[in-house]
């Protein structure tokens, strides 16, 4: 039976809700890691080092799932894929608590993103070509919710005198009530009530991955989202040991200013909502570079506690929009037909560089110290606005 449109409306709303509840879902496992390492380095028996190698076990499980979020996508359904992730992503956070062994906890890490890879590439497909790019950034915006709760949930659980796990346990049983909720609802996520009717002559037409390949903007694409990720995880992983082992930072403090990072990151997606359509997305991409750049040089100067929180207020503000902005503006770059394809492939490229960045400073730490961290920030953040710069000069396709 077909919907009235009254009924159409409130089930937009309902689903679009659902949406911002599955990215704050998203954020949270991103937020408890950072303030969590180095407890589970200690308890675990690895060097801090290791945590890079912990995001690219993360990370096999996240790009795989990516790639092939299409295909996945139409064979479950958008209800189905969030209640089936949502529970597998649930199980993962309550495992890493659990698991008693590096190698064990490794291999519920790639659980943990295969989960977390297709609820992600997912609703950003689903939301791109059925919603507005204000509802992209508070989409986005809601991840940096999670992502802000994350850090202040285990710091909370910790100067508490709990242990780490505890704060694994109490996200993992909230993702599997939120499954639920997921699973409750999943017909009508494929009944087409959040779906715009799409214009005559604009049906979507399938396009290979080979055919989406050969465009050299889809490959600069991949090298922007790989190397943003890695800028924004970085900050946030790596910013809570740079400053309590390396420059003397109570812990409880740190994890407050970790959770600034995040909270300015989702203020700015919250702000930038309010006035998308109002400001050309390249000149916000453009700010956004050069203020991540600026908050890096101040945090890698070591200059007091001013100098560092300033920074990560604002690395988070100003990196705010780019995601969003980048997702939003895909077609665009590369053409309707190649759209999905290109949001899937960014998706995974992004959680690549999310990984292999902050491996790669994780490296660097093991070779010098902790305080190299600084350093690595703001050789990510040139090299994005770098690849970015090279991207902008290529002319957009019309569809």
């Amino acid at each position: 039976m077909a919907l009235l449109p009254a009924d159409r409306r409130r089930d937009r709303r309902l689903l679009i809700g659902l949406m911002f509840i599955g990215f704050i879902s998203l954020g949270l496992p991103d937020g408890l890691l950072g303030v969590a390492w180095p407890s589970i380095a200690r308890a675990r028996g690895v060097g801090l080092e290791s945590l890079g190698t912990l995001l690219i076990a993360f990370s096999v499980g996240y790009l795989t799932v990516s790639v092939l979020s299409g295909r996945i996508l139409a064979a479950l359904g958008v209800g189905r894929l969030l209640a089936i992730c949502g529970s597998i992503t649930g199980l993962s956070l309550i495992g890493i608590a659990l698991v008693p062994f590096w190698g064990l906890l490794l291999i519920v890490a790639v659980a943990l993103g295969a989960g977390g890879g297709a609820i992600d590439a997912g609703l950003n497909a689903y939301a791109a070509a059925h919603t507005s790019p204000r509802v992209i950034n508070w989409l986005h915006a809601c991840y940096g919710i999670g992502a802000t709760l994350g850090p202040a949930i285990m710091t909370a659980v910790i100067s508490g005198g709990l242990s780490w796990q505890m704060g694994y346990l109490i996200v993992g049983i909230a993702q599997l009530s939120l499954a639920a909720v997921f699973a409750l609802t999943r017909k009508r996520w494929d009944d087409g009530s959040i779906a715009a009717a799409p214009a005559p002559g604009e049906a979507r037409r399938h396009t290979s991955l080979r055919a989406t390949f050969s465009l050299p903007a889809v490959w600069l694409s991949i090298l922007v989202f790989a190397l943003y990720t890695g800028l924004e995880v970085s900050a946030g992983q790596w910013s809570f040991s740079l400053f309590t082992l390396g420059r003397g930072v109570p812990a409880a403090l740190a994890g407050q200013w970790v959770s600034i990072y995040w909270g300015s990151l989702t203020a700015g997606r919250v702000l930038m909502g309010f006035i998308a359509g109002r400001v050309a997305p390249r000149a916000m991409l453009w700010a956004g570079a050069a203020g991540a750049l600026v908050g890096a040089l101040l945090i890698s100067l070591g200059a007091g506690y001013l100098a560092d929180v300033a920074g990560l207020l604002l690395m988070g503000f100003a990196l705010a929009p780019i995601f969003p902005l980048l997702i939003a503006t895909t077609a665009e770059r590369v053409g309707r037909e190649h759209a999905d394809n290109t949001i899937g492939m960014e998706v995974a490229a992004a959680t690549v560089g999310g990984a292999l960045v902050p491996w790669l400073i994780g490296k660097a730490v093991g070779v010098a110290d902790v305080g190299v961290v600084g350093l690595g920030i703001v050789v990510a953040a040139i090299l994005y606005m770098a690849c970015y710069a090279a991207l902008s000069l290529l002319r957009p396709l019309a569809s």
